[in-house]
């Protein structure tokens, strides 16, 4: 038996073998690639390996066939166990509005006894290539940097054990031939810890995805695991990003998100009413949108090592009540924001001093605090009902939510609770933006990105720093989601000086943010400040909704993002290395080879008039002196 899953453009099949213990994979492509011998298929015998070993199989459950259900958009299949009583039930759902495949796996124990799991991957899926792997690694501050490897033979293995997906690895991993063209790519729908992994065999190379840890099923009981996506595109790892920007824009809500200023970077813990009435009065005036008060508003937070837990303004720091505070900065005409950490208390603390049972038991601070138990359910309703009550007490519109505390005991029913949370806060108050945040990009997963408005990448805000973040990072996910900061932070790794335009020009790259002291700015600054914001509210649309292209990288000596709509492209581009020498030497423009463009359209940028062809071919011109190193151009179809 052989079954076609169809997206917009591609099409997923696979087949029952004749011996009916497990699915394999037939064909994965454009539309067609179905009609014809399987490219997976194994010809020869199997010395020295099992059938399994050498099969393209989309999972390996134990026991026979029992059956399944199949349509264009979803397949199950179901196999079981007679030993264990182990019933394996893989499931399949595609869209026809974009081209990712949704894949799971149901386990239920129908025996009389427990089960014990110790790998229960969500999807296995196979690809006849000689694997290049594309992966994004990192560190605190210096997350999803995009890396390669050639993987000619063994196992490559990327994930997280810390209970979050972390910053050493995101939850994603493209696969192309080692010659281009086509890519595939997995992407985990999972805010814990998870696991990731390519092996060369037979077949091609197979990649594996679902949740770290050991799970005991009892009787009666269902587990059903994460949610993997794969992703198709006959456009190489450039054109798998773009399948990823329309899935997520499919899964989030259609909404502009607003020009925010954010307190932290200019006042830290050291929030009280009139210095952030200055900060709020100065932002408007830039032409800030959105007001966000982040760390240090409520009860006995002067510094990290207490507060977390009492969520309670801090009737000190706002002596006129929070909620006349709030008002006052919202008649400035801006929308008013907040920082939370939930899932996290200091031992300074009434909660922990009252409650110290529902912290895991974890002897190691850091950052001084420890994690609640949110799987609990008393934790789970003292949480819901903190947010509660601030979201009702006070006119909030938007909440940065953070997570600054890994911790190995976070469990999955403290991963689904907070999932649920979140749920909650759609679902009660959806007029509230939410962003999610761990440390920086921690917690940068499907889940999580179904659920809130943006997430925070990065806490390194250096320019060259987070250029290079978000390049990686938009391989992944898409611009509405990623947001970003004009900051006057140097950066850690690369923190050569760069202009307060290219500080602008990064942060517009998606969701524009201010998180400097504006105290400090001169007249000047400001002044180009203003101008920045009104053009971003300008091309904003473009940003969130176009067809990204990532033109070079930062390590090229200068790049660009191309976002295109049917009538307007919007291109920023940075300059990260040497100049020409023009105009004392002879030397050319930069070009920036645009892509996806009519050839025989015209597009007007400055007055200039190019015809189509001349920007996919000759490229755009942009020519950078010691004064001027990065650029906003916006074209119009004519």
């Amino acid at each position: 038996m052989r079954w076609t899953l169809r997206t917009a453009t591609t099409s997923y099949t696979v087949e029952l073998p004749e011996h009916r213990r497990w699915l394999e994979s037939h064909s994965w492509g454009p539309h067609g690639v179905e009609h014809g011998p399987s490219p997976l298929a194994n010809l020869g015998g199997t010395p020295y390996l099992t059938e399994a070993d050498a099969a393209p199989v989309e999972h390996v459950p134990f026991g026979r066939w029992d059956g399944g259900d199949a349509t264009d958009t979803e397949l199950t299949a179901a196999f079981v166990d007679d030993l264990t009583g182990m019933r394996v039930v893989l499931r399949y759902r595609t869209d026809p509005a974009h081209d990712v495949v949704l894949r799971w796996v149901e386990i239920t124990n129908m025996g009389d006894a427990d089960l014990r799991l110790d790998r229960f991957d969500s999807a296995w899926v196979c690809v006849p290539v000689r694997p290049l792997l594309t992966f994004l690694a990192g560190s605190w501050a210096h997350e999803f940097q995009r890396r390669q490897l050639v993987l000619p033979a063994g196992r490559f293995e990327i994930g997280s054990t810390q209970g979050v997906p972390g910053h050493a690895f995101a939850p994603w991993l493209a696969v192309q031939d080692v010659d281009g063209g086509l890519a595939w790519g997995v992407s985990l729908a999972w805010a814990g810890s998870w696991r990731i992994d390519a092996e060369v065999g037979p077949s091609g190379v197979t990649s594996r995805a679902g949740r770290q840890g050991t799970v005991c099923v009892r009787p009666g009981e269902t587990l059903v695991t994460p949610t993997v996506a794969l992703a198709f595109s006959v456009d190489g790892v450039d054109g798998l990003s773009r399948v990823w920007h329309r899935y997520e824009r499919t899964i989030a809500r259609d909404r502009p998100t607003k020009v925010l200023y954010n307190s932290w970077e200019a006042t830290e813990f050291a929030v009280e009413e009139h210095g952030q009435l200055e900060l709020a009065a100065i932002a408007a005036d830039l032409g800030v949108e959105l007001f966000v008060v982040d760390d240090g508003w409520f009860t006995g937070r002067r510094d990290d090592t207490a507060g977390l837990g009492d969520w309670e303004p801090d009737p000190a720091k706002f002596p006129g009540g929070f909620g006349a505070f709030v008002d006052k900065v919202r008649a400035l005409g801006l929308d008013f924001g907040l920082w939370v950490e939930p899932e996290c208390v200091n031992p300074k603390s009434r909660l922990y001093a009252e409650h110290p049972d529902w912290a895991y038991p974890t002897p190691t601070l850091i950052r001084n605090q420890l994690v609640l138990n949110l799987g609990r359910a008393d934790v789970f309703e003292f949480v819901r009902a903190a947010l509660r009550r601030l979201l009702t007490d006070y006119p909030i519109s938007y909440l940065k939510w953070d997570m600054n505390r890994p911790d190995a005991a976070i469990d999955a029913d403290h991963v689904h609770n907070y999932l649920r949370i979140l749920d909650f806060l759609r679902a009660e108050h959806p007029d509230v933006t939410v962003e999610g945040c761990a440390s920086g990009g921690a917690r940068v997963d499907l889940a999580t990105i179904a659920r809130v408005d943006v997430v925070w990448p990065s806490d390194n805000t250096g320019p060259l720093d987070r250029l290079t973040i978000q390049h990686g990072f938009l391989h992944a996910h898409a611009p509405h989601l990623m947001s970003s900061w004009v900051t006057d932070s140097p950066g850690f790794f690369d923190v050569r000086p760069r202009s307060s335009a290219f500080r602008f020009v990064v942060a517009m790259a998606g969701v524009l943010g201010i998180g400097a002291d504006i105290r400090s700015w001169t007249p000047e600054q400001r002044l180009e400040a203003t101008r920045f914001v009104a053009l971003y509210k300008e091309i904003r649309h473009v940003i969130h909704h176009g067809e990204v292209h990532l033109i070079g990288s930062p390590a090229d000596g200068s790049c660009a993002v191309q976002y295109t709509t049917r009538d307007r492209i919007v291109v920023l581009a940075w300059h990260t290395g040497d100049l020409s020498g023009v105009p004392r030497l002879p030397g050319r423009a930069d070009r920036f080879r645009l892509r996806g463009l009519d050839d025989a359209a015209d597009y007007v940028a400055g007055g200039v008039t190019y015809r189509g062809a001349h920007l996919r071919y000759a490229g755009l011109p942009i020519t950078w002196t010691a004064d001027h190193d990065a650029d906003v151009i916006v074209l119009d179809r004519v």
